[in-house]
């Protein structure tokens, strides 16, 4: 027969599981890394690990993405960015900011709408959006040129914290801060528009609108 685990102990477990990660951890992956433990006992420890981190300290315990990690507390975040200096360089512009949140709210989106509706040329935000994971082609919109349509990433969630899209801030408090309409911002593509990916076309067809990914310099990141 089993011999029932400590509840403190599994509680340890957890927590240096979920440390030592570097992806956020779900409850499925935890269940799979201590299946010789009774589900109940693994939720149970877990909500206590959760409870102990919500004691005054350097450290808590988050949902993003689904999973659990442990991270510094938000009003620390300028004491640890010291001891990271170099990607304090790695912000998103505000041009950045304003074409991940049409992404983020209008999702799936092509290249095309984004400009339209931000009245600028976007090819190299959309490049660097890329670039660092924030975003991802999921398929082509059916219509002439079958351009790639965008969409934001798990990573997305991991470095805004969020959990999953529906906790993004409220679209008017969002657009309020970036200056756009709201009605644009959240007006969002026909999923039936959505094709799936196909192998880019053969040569002589180059741009965007024929399948390539946009192209170009930004100046503007994240950290």
């Amino acid at each position: 027969m089993d011999v029932k685990r400590p509840s403190a102990e599994l509680k340890a477990i957890l927590e240096a599981l979920i440390f030592a990660s570097p992806e956020p951890l779900t409850p499925k992956a935890l269940y799979q890394l201590l299946d010789t433990e009774p589900k109940e006992d693994v939720q149970a420890a877990l909500a206590e690990l959760k409870e102990d981190y919500n004691r005054p300290g350097g450290l808590q315990v988050v949902e993003v993405a689904g999973g659990y990690q442990i991270v510094t507390r938000p009003d620390l975040h300028e004491w640890v960015r010291r001891l990271f200096h170099e990607r304090t360089t790695q912000r998103l512009t505000l041009q950045g900011l304003e074409t991940l949140a049409v992404i983020a709210y209008r999702q799936p989106i092509t290249a095309l709408e984004i400009t339209e509706v931000r009245g600028v040329n976007t090819s190299g935000v959309l490049n660097t959006l890329l670039e660092r994971h924030l975003i991802k082609i999921v398929g082509r919109k059916q219509v002439v040129g079958r351009p790639f349509l965008y969409a934001t990433t798990k990573e997305f969630l991991i470095r805004f914290g969020l959990n999953e899209l529906t906790d993004l801030p409220k679209v008017e408090d969002m657009a309020e801060a970036l200056g756009l309409e709201m009605p644009i911002l959240v007006e969002r593509t026909p999923p039936e528009e959505l094709l799936p990916l196909e192998e880019p076309d053969g040569p002589g067809e180059p741009g965007e609108e024929d399948g390539e990914p946009p192209t170009g310099e930004s100046s503007g990141s994240i950290h």
